[in-house]
């Protein structure tokens, strides 16, 4: 389903952390937290916070499962958050066009 949001700058994905992590999920169902670290750079815990900003704001869920004796999480973008997200680009979008 494609998601189309109005532009508009939103200061919780503005974020340079919070902004890849959307970029990284606005393409994909859902990713590991240790893609998510790799995109972004940052340790677990910077990512954890991260992530839990962008869930109170309803725009990211995750979720925990177990493998190979290992809790993992995954994360994914909400309908909200996508729509945040893409109105979020276009506003940056029109930022630096000079519109």
């Amino acid at each position: 389903m494609k998601v189309r949001g109005k532009a508009q700058f939103d200061p919780v994905i503005h974020s340079p952390h919070r902004l890849r992590i959307c970029a990284a999920l606005d393409s994909v169902d859902e990713a590991e937290f240790e893609l998510l670290r790799e995109v972004t750079g940052v340790s677990e815990s910077v990512l954890s916070k991260q992530v839990k900003t962008l869930e109170e704001a309803g725009y990211v869920t995750t979720t925990k499962a177990t493998r190979a004796s290992r809790v993992r999480t995954w994360a994914s973008i909400t309908n909200r958050g996508k729509a945040a997200y893409q109105g979020h680009v276009m506003a940056l979008q029109e930022i630096v066009s000079g519109l």
